[in-house]
């Protein structure tokens, strides 16, 4: 606690890709089973000439002119994202060179917990004093590392960024209750198999396509939908508060029938959740803070309100908090 969210940004690459457009890339993608088996019926595309960084500079820059923030009054940034511009050196790095901070900068890979793990981060420099004001920011240019002709995981994914500004707040505001995990035994479920250090990229990986994001989508349904539930649970208990005590909440953008399968599991009606997957897909770490700029932005988020943030993916890992706004 002691921790406030100052203001929120937000920035999607302004091309727009619908179910038609997917279906004209990969005939195999039919525009009416997207949207019914992922409520998704269009995503952005970074242009030619853009990266992470730029979405992740865009959303900063947004944040901090709303928030009348200025370079030098912060101290730390922190970049969820798993769609970096380089190996090395960290997109953090390449963010803070663009915006002119005079601050540690540092990448978070979570894939789409990104966010989760990167916000409960810059939280403990904030509640410990040893951060004034923390930038943290969730950006991933998917469309770079997914094969457009699958029709299994191409529908899927966008691009965009979403940021935050943490400051110290009143002993009332911050995390009321978090918590992160993880369980590498389900690495393979959703993976990249070639381009790092074990399987560096080579012809043969580029020619059977193994660059490019794998994923085992009917587990990792399966996966998200018990794993959220328990998650969310978990942290309700931990913080002596019910469902009903939520102002909104904020699950990460993977899938239509996730969310929903989550309300109905915990007995929540489902207007309670805030959705904008319709609109850009997953964007994995910026999926959440693009929640919450948007919902913010229109007037659903007033201060003392009760934020159930939670974020799954790749790892896996997974991160649910209760933030009191």
């Amino acid at each position: 606690m002691g921790v406030q969210i100052v203001d929120t940004g937000s920035y999607v690459p302004e091309t727009v890709r619908t179910n038609l457009q997917m279906q004209e890339i990969c005939p195999d993608c039919d525009p009416e089973w997207i949207e019914q088996r992922t409520g998704i019926r269009e995503r952005r595309i970074v242009g030619a000439n853009e990266s992470t960084c730029d979405l992740a500079v865009a959303a900063a820059q947004q944040v901090m002119a709303k928030a009348g923030v200025y370079a030098k009054d912060i101290d730390l940034l922190i970049v969820g994202t798993f769609t970096p511009d380089y190996h090395c050196p960290s997109t953090a790095c390449l963010v803070q060179d663009r915006l002119g901070l005079d601050a540690p900068a540092f990448d978070i890979s979570a894939a789409c917990s990104g966010f989760m793990y990167a916000v409960t981060t810059g939280a403990q420099y904030v509640a410990t004093g040893n951060a004034k004001m923390a930038l943290v920011i969730g950006a991933d240019s998917n469309s770079r590392i997914v094969d457009q002709k699958d029709r299994t995981i191409a529908p899927l994914f966008g691009d965009g960024a979403g940021a935050v500004l943490l400051s110290a707040g009143t002993l009332q505001q911050g995390f009321k209750s978090y918590h992160l995990a993880s369980d590498g035994s389900g690495a393979g479920m959703l993976d990249r198999p070639c381009g790092g250090s074990k399987n560096p990229i080579t012809a043969e990986g580029i020619a059977s396509r193994q660059h490019y994001l794998q994923m085992d989508g009917r587990n990792v349904f399966k996966w998200a939908v018990r794993t959220v539930v328990e998650s969310i649970e978990v942290v309700l208990e931990s913080a002596q508060l019910s469902v009903h005590d939520v102002s909104l909440f904020a699950l990460h953008q993977a899938n239509q029938r996730i969310i929903d399968s989550v309300a109905d599991k915990l007995n929540v009606s489902r207007d309670r959740f805030y959705n904008n997957v319709h609109k850009y897909g997953n964007t994995s770490a910026a999926s959440i803070p693009l929640v919450l700029d948007e919902a913010n932005s229109e007037g659903k988020i007033d201060r003392g309100d009760t934020i159930l943030m939670c974020g799954f993916g790749a790892g896996l890992t997974w991160g649910t908090s209760l933030f009191v706004w």
